[in-house]
């Protein structure tokens, strides 16, 4: 029996959620709208898939087709498109940009395992990337978990990028120059009421469980130097792919444009907190550290059901 295709509502979800897709159908329509960027509500004008920053989680199996649709809405006024870097195809044709008002549709083959950026690649790539189009695609290995591959108790994405100076021109922004600080999954400080007093949102977790994190740095130009402060990565998996295995790491550089998973097993018998951080001070600094709640009677959903991006 052929297993039916199933739609973007339903990518969110666990390895035996998604075990039954061999066709599955993403639309997503670039949109240019402000957002908030703090805490605090402040705006700026960003560039989007789907109206968010990151865009909307793209969860498949190894094997799977994706069947893509972006629309770059009419009333935009820049060209979008889209790069997976999960896919294997023509740069040229498939990640050919369009104007407002068009629709570009293809299908890749999701043949290797990970966690991977997907972005627009107009141009200038770097001012499209720094306004917020980019998002993540998990590709879950054909053969499910393993003793390599441990099953997590929580799983959460994490995605990594830049916020400049509003008015930036495209050359200053590939060069640096006017950045002000690094989102955490569209915002600074996200997931950090420890440095911010307006956050209301932390990853949290029960004592002992195994927290998965999919780490992706949509920064254009510098590296994540990724750490849990009071804690050490149980293991990583480079690329996401579980042949990619290392173990008790501290810290581990997440080049731009890259993506690796983390395991953190917190402590058993008591509560504790972890700090989620790039170790480069300058980005820790300004806005990227996300804490991690560990404590008995943890919100049972987060991490959870789907929930892998907390909004």
């Amino acid at each position: 029996m052929k297993r039916p295709a199933i739609s973007l509502l339903l990518l969110c979800v666990g390895l035996t959620d998604v075990a039954l897709a061999e066709t599955v159908s993403v639309e997503m329509t670039a949109k240019e709208l402000p957002l908030q960027i703090d805490n605090a509500g402040t705006t700026h004008a960003m560039w989007t898939f789907g109206g968010t920053i990151p865009g909307p989680l793209i969860r498949v199996k190894q094997g799977d087709v994706v069947d893509f649709t972006l629309h770059n809405a009419e009333s935009n006024h820049q060209s979008h498109s889209m790069d997976f870097h999960a896919a294997q195809v023509d740069v040229l044709d498939e990640f050919a940009p369009i104007k407002p008002g068009k629709t570009k549709k293809f299908k890749f083959k999701a043949k290797v395992p990970g966690v991977f950026i997907y972005h627009c690649g107009s141009e200038a790539m770097s001012e499209h990337i720094s306004r917020g189009m980019y998002g993540v695609i998990i590709v879950d290995p054909r053969e499910g978990y393993s003793a390599q591959f441990p099953k997590p108790d929580r799983e959460y994405v994490i995605v990594q990028g830049d916020l400049f100076e509003e008015g930036t021109k495209p050359k200053d922004i590939t060069m640096g120059r006017g950045w002000e600080g690094s989102l955490i999954n569209g915002k600074l400080f996200h997931y950090d009421p420890v440095h911010d007093s307006n956050a209301s949102i932390a990853l949290e977790s029960e004592p002992g469980e195994r927290v998965r994190l999919y780490f992706v740095n949509a920064s254009i130009n510098e590296s994540a130097a990724f750490h849990p402060i009071a804690g050490i990565w149980e293991r990583v998996w480079d690329n996401g792919n579980p042949k990619n295995v290392r173990y008790d790491m501290q810290t581990v550089d997440v080049p731009p444009a890259h993506g690796m998973v983390f395991d953190i097993v917190s402590p058993a018998d008591r509560a504790t907190n972890n700090a989620i951080v790039d170790h480069r001070m300058k980005h820790a600094l300004n806005g990227a550290i996300t804490v991690l709640m560990n404590y008995k009677g943890a919100d049972p959903d987060k991490g959870r059901n789907g929930n892998l991006i907390l909004r």
